[in-house]
C-alpha cells in the first residue's frame, strides 16, 4: 500500500490568508521550520496507476500538480484518479470536487448524509452523474474503491458541517455518518485515516491498534487553543476535534494503543507542532507521534 500526503493542514491551511499569527508570519516569510500546509488530504494506491483520494481539499488541483503519480498519461484527457472518499461534508473535504468536473469518469464515495448536503448544493451537479458515479457509505461495511483495496468506514464522534449547523438542534454534537474515520487494508497492512475526531471510541481504537500507520486528527494542541489565541471562541471539541495533548486528548487515548507509526494530520494554523524543532513538537515525539507533511509519501 502506497499513500500520500496530499496536504496535512487544517481548514485554511497554513498560512492561513487571514491570519498573521506566529506560525503564519513565519510560513509567509518562508521559514523553512514552518512550510506550507495544503488542506487536508490523502491518496492511496496499490500499484501506483490507480489511485483513491480521501477527501478533496480546495486546492486539489496544485495538490495533483505537486504529486506526479496523479498527472495524466494518457491523451486526449485521462487521470490515475478512480476513486475519491470523504469524510464528511466540511468545506475543506469537498470544495475540490470542482476541481474534478471535466467530466472524468470516477466514482465519489460517501455517507448518506454527505450525499445529501452535496445534492442540496446545484454546483455539484457539475460533477455530471453519468461520469462521476455516487456511492453510499454504510459504516462497518467493507467496500472496495480500487482492486484488492478494502475500505470500512467507521461512524467516529465529530458534528455538522459548520454552514449546517443551524440546521440542527443541537449544533455541538454530531449525528450518524456527519464524520468518518476509514480503515484501509490490503496484503495484510492496514493503515487508518480520521483527520476529525471529537472523542475515542472503542471500535476506532481496535483498528488504529492494529494498524501499520494512523493519520489522526491533530488540529490543536490543547483544547482552548483558539481561544487563548484570541482567533476563535470555541474549544477544540466543540468545533469537533480532540486535542493533541491534555484530559482526553490523543496523545492519551493513544497510551495503550499499539500503532505501528502514527501521524499527527489537519493541523490548524495556530498549532504549535507545526513549528519544526519546538517544545511542543518534541514532547510529541516522545509520545511516539509523528507530524505529518504535504508530500509525504509511506510504503506498508
Amino acid at each position: 500500500m502506497r499513500l500520500l500526503v496530499l496536504g496535512s493542514g487544517a481548514g485554511g491551511g497554513l498560512p492561513q490568508w487571514n491570519a498573521p499569527n506566529e506560525n503564519g508570519r513565519a510560513a509567509f516569510g518562508r521559514d523553512p521550520l514552518v512550510p506550507f500546509r495544503s488542506q487536508c488530504s490523502l491518496a492511496v494506491s496499490l500499484d501506483g496507476a490507480c489511485w483513491a483520494i480521501l477527501n478533496a481539499a480546495p486546492e486539489l488541483r496544485q495538490q495533483i500538480l505537486d504529486n506526479r503519480p496523479l498527472h495524466p498519461a494518457v491523451a486526449p484527457r485521462s487521470s490515475p484518479i478512480k476513486a475519491v472518499l470523504l469524510t464528511g461534508a466540511e468545506i475543506d473535504q469537498v470544495a475540490g470536487l470542482l476541481t474534478l468536473r471535466e467530466r472524468q469518469p470516477f466514482d465519489l464515495w460517501a455517507s448518506t448524509p454527505t450525499l445529501t448536503a452535496l445534492a442540496m448544493n446545484p454546483i455539484f451537479e457539475a460533477l455530471a452523474p453519468e461520469t462521476v458515479t455516487r456511492r453510499t457509505v454504510t459504516p462497518g461495511v467493507a467496500f472496495a474503491p480500487l482492486d484488492g483495496l478494502s475500505v470500512t468506514a467507521l461512524d467516529i464522534p465529530g458534528k455538522a458541517p459548520l454552514y449546517l449547523e443551524r440546521t440542527r438542534p443541537d449544533p455541538a454534537q454530531g449525528e450518524p455518518g456527519d464524520c468518518l474515520a476509514y480503515v484501509l487494508e490490503a496484503a495484510g497492512r492496514r493503515a487508518v485515516f480520521a483527520p476529525g475526531c471529537k472523542a475515542m471510541t472503542d471500535e476506532l481504537a481496535v483498528a488504529c491498534s492494529a494498524a501499520d500507520a494512523v493519520f489522526f486528527d491533530g488540529t490543536l494542541y490543547d483544547d482552548e487553543e483558539m481561544i487563548r489565541a484570541r482567533e476563535g471562541t470555541k474549544t477544540g471539541r466543540r468545533m469537533g476535534h480532540m486535542p493533541m495533548t491534555g484530559d482526553g486528548g490523543a496523545v492519551e487515548a493513544f497510551a495503550a494503543l499499539s500503532p505501528r507509526r502514527k501521524f499527527f494530520i489537519h493541523i490548524n494554523n495556530t498549532n504549535p507542532a507545526v513549528r519544526r524543532g519546538s517544545a511542543a513538537r518534541a514532547a510529541l515525539a516522545a509520545a511516539g507521534w509523528e507530524i505529518a507533511e504535504d508530500g509525504m509519501e509511506l510504503h506498508l
